[in-house]
This record gives structure tokens, C-alpha cells and sequence, in this order.
């Protein structure tokens, strides 16, 4: 007898959500997105502070421009008096004037 092969979780646009780590057991349990994967969650606390959390690297960094690369696309941000502080392997906070913030999806 033939034993069958798990079937990945498959999303509306066919995609495997897989890849990113997010199965069956993680839906089951409601656990977030940005949890189980590499998907970016932004929190900006009024026009003073932002944290990005599962970015991978800072791309530029100039007192009025931040520019981060995450898994699913670039974040930028646009302001006065910027500081990158409290940086750990997947988070980082950004705190100064914030005026814009605008993301670049490179992946579909």
C-alpha cells in the first residue's frame, strides 16, 4: 500500500503558503501570518516612531531617508531627524519626524 504525500496549503492565487512555513497546524492553532513566516508587520506609533518586524537588512540609511529590504517587497521611509534604534536580527525601530512611508512589492 501506497502511503499519500501531504498536499501543501495552497492559496486563492495558487501559491503555496508552504514555502514561507505557514502549514496546516499553524492555521489550525490561528496563529498570525507575520508569526509563522517572513511576512513584514509594520507599527507606527503617530508621526514619531515606526517597527518593522521580520525586515531583512537596511538597504540605505541618510538622517531624512530609511530604506529596508524585507522577504515580500522595500519599505521607505521619509522624514527628519531619523534614528534606526533597538535593531535585533528581525526587527527594527525607527524613530525621528516621520512625513511618508511607502512599500515596493518585488514579489508577487
Amino acid at each position: 500500500m501506497r502511503q499519500k504525500r501531504p498536499v501543501p496549503f495552497v492559496s486563492q492565487k495558487g501559491k503555496s503558503m508552504k514555502k514561507k512555513g505557514y502549514n496546516k497546524l499553524d492555521r489550525i492553532l490561528e496563529l498570525p501570518k507575520e508569526v509563522c513566516s517572513d511576512i513584514p508587520k509594520v507599527i507606527i506609533t503617530g508621526f514619531d516612531e515606526m517597527i518593522v518586524e521580520n525586515f531583512k537588512g537596511i538597504l540605505e540609511y541618510e538622517e531624512f531617508f530609511v530604506k529596508l529590504n524585507t522577504h515580500i517587497g522595500i519599505i521607505n521611509i521619509n522624514g527628519f531627524n531619523l534614528k534606526l534604534e533597538n535593531m535585533t536580527n528581525d526587527d527594527i525601530k525607527v524613530t525621528g519626524k516621520i512625513e511618508s512611508m511607502d512599500i515596493e512589492r518585488t514579489i508577487d
